[in-house]
C-alpha cells in the first residue's frame, strides 16, 4: 500500500466520454478527484485508511487557518476506513465511492457526532439520528472526517459564527467562503477532502462553490431526501454537491439521490440503466438558453466583473453551438421578494433552540426569529400562496428554454466582516440581499440549478456562473455543465494552500 505521502498515476486526461476514473504518476493523494481515489482503491493501489490519514493530515496543517470545520472526528474517520480495508480485502462487491473521504455539513445530524447548526445555544447537540443524506453517502462508501462550518442555522449567505468562527476563502484568507455550505466549500477547494455535501435554501450551495471555484449542484426539488426532519414547510431547501469536477458532482449526486418513505416531494427517477455521472459523459446537443443580467432586485448593482463573466459565459455557449438569447425581463418582482423575505422568516419560527438559550442566538438570527414571530397566520400565507403562484408562472413562460443563465451573486468574494461588521441584523439581510440577488428564485420555484466556475478575476478569484434548468433536469445542466468545463478546464487551477 502506498504511504499517506506517496506518488500515484497522473490525473486522467483522457476526452470527455472515454475517461475512466483512475490515477496514473506523479501526483499526490489529494490531487485525485473522488472518481479516481475511488478506482485507486478498487485497484488495490491505495487503501481506505491511506486516503484517510492523508485528508486528516492535512486538516491537522491547514483547517486552523481556513475554519472550514467545526468538528473533526479522526477516531471515527479512521475506524470506518478500517472497516473499508477489510471490505477491499474481502474482495466482494464495493459501493461506488468506496473510502473517499468526504464531510458533512452542520446543519445535518449526525448520529453521535455534535451538530451544533453553527449556534452556541446548541453547541453541546449531539443527535441520536442521522438525516436521510448522511445515511445514503455512507453507503455510497464515503468516509465523513467530520463536520463543515455554516452559520448560525443557515441563515446568512456568509459563514460566521460563535462556534468555529468564519470559514475563509482558500483563494485569499481576507475574504469568505460564502454561505451558508461555506466550510464544505473552503474544504473542497483547499484539497482538504475531494467531495463534500452542502445544503442550499436561497443560494447556499452556488454561492460558496462560485466563489471558491467549485461546480457546485443545488438539485431539483425531491431529488434528495431531507428527510428524517427536513424544512419541506417552505419547501426551499435542498440537499446537493459541491467538487471540483463535474463528474464528482454527478457521483456524488447519484448517492445522494432517492425519497425515503413519508418525504412529501418526489423528483421523478432517471430512466432504467441511467445515472447521473453518465449524464456527464455525453454531449448536450443544442440547448436554448435564456439569459438574464437583470435579477430585479432593488438596489443590487452588478459588479464590473460579474459582468464580463456572464458575457463571456453567454460567448462561450454560443461557441458551442448553443442559442443564446435574453430573457424580456427580469425574473422577480419587488411583490416575490417581499413575500419570500416573509417566508424565510417564517422558517425562524421553529429554530430548536430552548428559551434560556435564546439570548445567545447571534443578531441575524434574533432579528429573523423576531420577525417570523410577528407574523400572522394570514402573512404567513399569504407569502407562501405568492411564492406558489409566481413558481407556477415564472416555469410555464420560461418552458420554452432548456436552460437558464445568470450570475451566482452581484459581486465578486467579499471580505470578512463585510456583512456584518457593525451589527445591525437589518442592515446586514439588506446587504445580503443586493448581493445575493439571483440564486433563491430557483429555491423558489424548485428547479435544479449549478454553479460553473468559468471566470477568474485579474487577481486571481473566481467568479461563479449560474446554469438554471427545467423542473427535475439535473441531467441536462451537468451534461452542459461538463461540456463547459471541457471546453475551458478549470481543476487544475488550485489556490495557494494547496
Amino acid at each position: 500500500m502506498l504511504s499517506q505521502r506517496a506518488s500515484v498515476p497522473a490525473v486522467n486526461t483522457a476526452p470527455r466520454g472515454n475517461r475512466k476514473a483512475g490515477p496514473a504518476t506523479g501526483t499526490q493523494l489529494h490531487d485525485l478527484t473522488a472518481l479516481e481515489q475511488a478506482a485507486a482503491v478498487r485497484a488495490r493501489e491505495v487503501s481506505p485508511t491511506e486516503l484517510v490519514d492523508h485528508a486528516l493530515a492535512r486538516v491537522g496543517a491547514l483547517d486552523a487557518g481556513l475554519g472550514a470545520f467545526v468538528t473533526v472526528t479522526p477516531e471515527r474517520a479512521l475506524a470506518a476506513a478500517a472497516r473499508a480495508d477489510r471490505a477491499v480485502l474481502d474482495g466482494g462487491a464495493l459501493p461506488p465511492l468506496h473510502g473517499v473521504p468526504t464531510a458533512i455539513k452542520d446543519l445535518n445530524n449526525t448520529a453521535g457526532v455534535r451538530t451544533t447548526f453553527g449556534s452556541l445555544a446548541l453547541a453541546g447537540f449531539v443527535p441520536d439520528v442521522d438525516d436521510a443524506v448522511v445515511t445514503a453517502l455512507a453507503a455510497a462508501g464515503t468516509i465523513s472526517l467530520g463536520k463543515t462550518n455554516t452559520p448560525e442555522f443557515g441563515f446568512p449567505c456568509y459563514t460566521d459564527n460563535d462556534v468555529a468562527g468564519p470559514a475563509r476563502n482558500p483563494w485569499d484568507l481576507r475574504l469568505s467562503a460564502g454561505g451558508s455550505s461555506g466550510g464544505a466549500a473552503a474544504a473542497v477547494a483547499a484539497g482538504l477532502v475531494p467531495v463534500a455535501q452542502g445544503s442550499d435554501g436561497g443560494g447556499s450551495i452556488r454561492i460558496p462553490a462560485g466563489v471558491t471555484g467549485l461546480f457546485g449542484i443545488k438539485p431539483g426539488r425531491g431529488r434528495v431526501s431531507n428527510g428524517p426532519y427536513g424544512s419541506e414547510v417552505t419547501a426551499l431547501g435542498v440537499q446537493g454537491p459541491l467538487a471540483r469536477t463535474v463528474r464528482d458532482a454527478a457521483a456524488l449526486l447519484d448517492a445522494m439521490a432517492g425519497p425515503v418513505t413519508g418525504d412529501p416531494f418526489w423528483a421523478p427517477p432517471l430512466p432504467p440503466g441511467e445515472t447521473f455521472l453518465g449524464a456527464a459523459d455525453r454531449p448536450p446537443g443544442r440547448l436554448r438558453v435564456g439569459r438574464y443580467l437583470d435579477s430585479g432586485m432593488p438596489g443590487a448593482e452588478v459588479d464590473p466583473e460579474v459582468r464580463a463573466a456572464f458575457e463571456d459565459a453567454s460567448a462561450l455557449l454560443a461557441s458551442l453551438g448553443h442559442d443564446v438569447e435574453d430573457l424580456p425581463g427580469p425574473p422577480l418582482t419587488p411583490g416575490v421578494f417581499d413575500a419570500f423575505e416573509v417566508v424565510w422568516a417564517l422558517s425562524a419560527t421553529t429554530l430548536p433552540v430552548p428559551a434560556a438559550a435564546v439570548a445567545r442566538l447571534r443578531p441575524l438570527t434574533r432579528w429573523m426569529r423576531d420577525r417570523g414571530l410577528a407574523l400572522t397566520a394570514k402573512d404567513a400565507m399569504e407569502a407562501m400562496f405568492t411564492l406558489r403562484l409566481f413558481a407556477r408562472r415564472f416555469v410555464r413562460s420560461t418552458s420554452r428554454y432548456d436552460v437558464l443563465l445568470a450570475p451566482v451573486c452581484a459581486l465578486p468574494p467579499r471580505p470578512l466582516g463585510w456583512f456584518d461588521a457593525d451589527g445591525d441584523a437589518a442592515a446586514d439581510f439588506e446587504r445580503q440581499k443586493r448581493y445575493a440577488a439571483y440564486p433563491a428564485v430557483y429555491n423558489v420555484t424548485g428547479q435544479p440549478a449549478v454553479s460553473v466556475p468559468l471566470w477568474w478575476t485579474a487577481d486571481g478569484l473566481p467568479v461563479g456562473t449560474m446554469l438554471a434548468g427545467r423542473p427535475a433536469d439535473e441531467a441536462t445542466l451537468i451534461s452542459l455543465s461538463a461540456q463547459l468545463e471541457e471546453a475551458r478546464p478549470w481543476a487544475h487551477r488550485h489556490p495557494p494552500c494547496w
